[in-house]
């Protein structure tokens, strides 16, 4: 089955923003434009086509990011709508992983907000060159300037305004196309037909004077340009489009547009926009990935159909009905059904079965996916989100996707003998699906312990478990994940394993150098054995010990992080000596270490932003601090509005929605995201310890 666009005329793009920002909003507005739908679905209404899921029509929020084809001006756009809350990051951070482009949407009136910055920072990471949408252009407050402005300071980005808007607020009616030097309006209600025509004689002047920035801004990426620029020749549009287009490959420059997706006004303009400007599969350098036998070896894949096949699954769902289904990114070669291909992650091979293009919840069956295309296989045994698949003649090994640890957890046990088994394959396929959430049973309680990154992610996790998989349980409080660390180096912990019983004994002999390292690293272990003095067979069991110990620590029993654990030397027995022997003898040298350590117990703390009228900032500044509130600055929002940024630790800011409602009037709202863990007050530490 041949390819139905050729490589140059694909996109693959993630719609990003802040939560309440627009996102689905505009992928609607986009699937009716290309003819994808034929009516627009409303998130208050729950009819939009990618938030599918029960939970995301009863809420109006996107929990899961939904991929869907369309296609404009005979390209082919692969469209991936991305949660905005922060307790789905993992979902914006694998889709980010694959995408070539992103369009990120900004609300008007608040500009650059929390999740905006870390889905900028995401992006950073992964390259992804961007465009921006600046959506509720009709709302009162609503500022394209004043928007412009945070991007450039609060994400250090370089926006290049490439519209203005015509009229603000209710008397929003279209926008002027810099480039043409056209006014583009939408006059009929569902705006399928932008207008266009003269720019109002009001907002002459202000075009040609913002026009004449964007042109000296998109010339200063090429010398020639720059030259014409200053000697006052003409710049035809269709040479700026290509230096634009350059840069913003280049992560260089991010073009801004306007608009509002409720309204209909400003969608087609960003289509076209990311035909001119975000990159195709091509425009992308040639993935890279290393031998998986030979690490320090890196091999380069080029987007093309004939080369050697590498894919990299980023996305797991557990289907009720069809089972588990894995979307994979194709970045070179081709997927064929019935090939076997090898998981060189886990050295496996798989064969390819059923597969499908997803268009949000539905299905539609598919032979091969090519090169810079995604698509979903059915019936995959050991293969989850990260893992890379490639040809078994030319494997290699993908980067794969790193995701946050989980902050926050509740014990939950089933209602009935029932729901036990139903209980725990639930949490196993839910597991599988979501890399942030994490499934335990605690030693001393024999509770199952389910950890996510905030309350609502484990609140849609306990839903989804009743709904989707009919079990009845009972959840408890929700309780913070703590981490407990050393704060100073513990040099030489000697500790020799040995039982002697009659007949063959044991005996292991470690010495362990622990050092504390900077928050973010977790647990490092390095093997500084020389000369033999433990044999190379033993070393992965010790290392094991360490990791095994680490599960819980000396101060309250949480997991360990943050430090390095160095084995430097040790001796063993002939006869005696066995892998569990050293594995016991690491998991007690490291307990010894940690207790010599000076240990602390460490609390994730939160970013906080909070906004609410001015007449209440005093009471609501109270309130933070006396929930140890470390305030970080306060800005000034339109509409009489303040908004205070803060640090938190997250232990106290449970049950703050409700306390924050009755200070402001229920006008008062807050958005918190996970920043870093710091070391819990002494006179806290009792209270968690005891």
């Amino acid at each position: 089955m041949p390819r139905n666009f050729p490589l140059e005329k694909c996109r693959n793009i993630g719609i990003i923003a802040h939560i309440d920002a627009g996102k689905t909003t505009t992928t609607e507005r986009i699937l009716f434009y290309t003819g994808k739908t034929y009516r627009i679905g409303s998130v208050d209404e729950g009819t939009t086509v990618t938030d599918w899921m029960a939970q995301e029509r009863e809420r109006g929020i996107t929990i899961v990011s939904a991929a869907v084809t369309a296609e404009w001006k005979g390209y082919q756009i692969n469209v991936i709508d991305t949660p905005g809350h922060i307790d789905f990051t993992a979902e914006v951070q694998r889709s980010l992983r694959v995408l070539d482009g992103g369009v990120v949407i900004f609300d008007a009136v608040q500009g650059v907000e929390p999740q905006s910055e870390t889905v900028w920072r995401q992006a950073d990471r992964y390259h992804v060159p961007r465009i921006c949408f600046v959506n509720k252009m009709d709302r009162v407050g609503a500022s394209f300037e004043r928007t412009i402005e945070s991007i450039r300071q609060r994400l250090g980005a370089n926006p290049i305004a490439m519209q203005i808007p015509i009229g603000e607020e209710s008397a929003f009616e279209g926008v002027v196309d810099l480039l043409t030097m056209q006014a583009i309006t939408w006059e009929d209600e569902l705006g399928r037909e932008p207008k266009y025509g003269k720019i109002p004689d009001h907002l002459l002047a202000q075009a040609q004077e913002m026009r004449a920035i964007m042109v000296e801004k998109i010339a200063e990426f090429e010398d020639e340009l720059i030259i014409k620029f200053l000697e006052g020749e003409e710049i035809s549009v269709e040479e700026l489009k290509q230096v634009l287009r350059r840069a913003v490959i280049a992560n260089k420059a991010t073009p801004v547009f306007c608009g509002s997706s409720l309204r209909n006004k400003g969608v087609q303009p960003i289509l076209d926009a990311i035909i001119d400007y975000l990159p195709s599969p091509r425009d992308i350098p040639p993935v890279k990935g290393v031998d998986p036998e030979n690490h320090d070896r890196v091999i380069e894949r080029p987007a093309d159909d004939d080369a050697p096949m590498s894919a990299l699954v980023f996305k797991i769902v557990s289907d009720p009905y069809v089972g588990r289904l894995a979307y994979f990114r194709v970045y070179s070669g081709k997927v064929v059904q019935g090939e076997t291909v090898l998981n060189s992650s886990k050295n496996r091979k798989e064969r390819i079965g059923r597969m499908v293009r997803m268009y949000a919840d539905r299905r539609e069956d598919i032979t091969e996916v090519y090169a810079g295309d995604i698509g979903a296989v059915l019936g995959f045994k050991d293969t989850f989100t990260g893992d890379t698949l490639c040809d078994p003649k030319h494997p290699i090994l993908l980067e794969s996707i790193t995701f946050p640890e989980p902050v926050i957890f509740v014990a939950v046990e089933p209602k009935t003998t029932a729901d036990q088994d139903r209980m725990a394959e639930a949490l196993r396929r839910l597991a599988e699906e979501d890399p942030t959430f994490k499934v335990r049973t605690d030693e001393n309680t024999g509770q199952t312990i389910i950890a996510g990154m905030g309350e609502l992610h484990l609140d849609i996790i306990v839903d989804r478990m009743m709904r989707e998989f009919r079990v009845q349980a009972n959840v408890g409080r929700p309780r913070v994940s703590y981490r407990e660390t050393i704060t100073r180096p513990v040099v030489g912990v000697n500790y020799k394993y040995v039982k002697q019983t009659g007949g063959r004994g044991q005996y292991g002999h470690v010495v362990l150098t622990l050092e504390p390292l900077e928050r973010g690293n977790g647990i490092r272990f390095v093997d500084r054995i020389v000369g033999g003095v433990i044999p190379k067979e033993y070393i992965p069991a010790v290392e094991k010990g360490v990791m095994e110990a680490a599960e819980s620590g000396v101060l309250a029993g949480y997991p360990v992080t943050d430090i390095q654990v160095t084995l430097t030397d040790g001796s063993y027995h002939e006869v005696d000596s066995s892998e569990m022997a050293f594995k016991m003898a690491a998991i007690f040298a490291f307990k010894e270490g940690m207790q010599r350590g000076a240990p602390v117990l460490l609390e994730p703390i939160m970013k906080v932003e909070v906004v609410l009228p001015e007449e209440y900032l005093g009471d609501v500044l109270a309130q933070l601090n006396s929930r140890r509130a470390e305030i970080q600055g306060m800005d000034i929002r339109p509409g009489n509005a303040q908004a205070i940024r803060a640090l938190v630790p997250l232990a106290e800011m449970f049950g703050y929605t409700t306390e924050l409602r009755s200070a402001t009037q229920g006008r008062g709202v807050y958005s918190m995201e996970f920043h870093h863990y710091a070391p819990v007050p002494e006179s806290v530490k009792q209270k968690i310890i005891i």
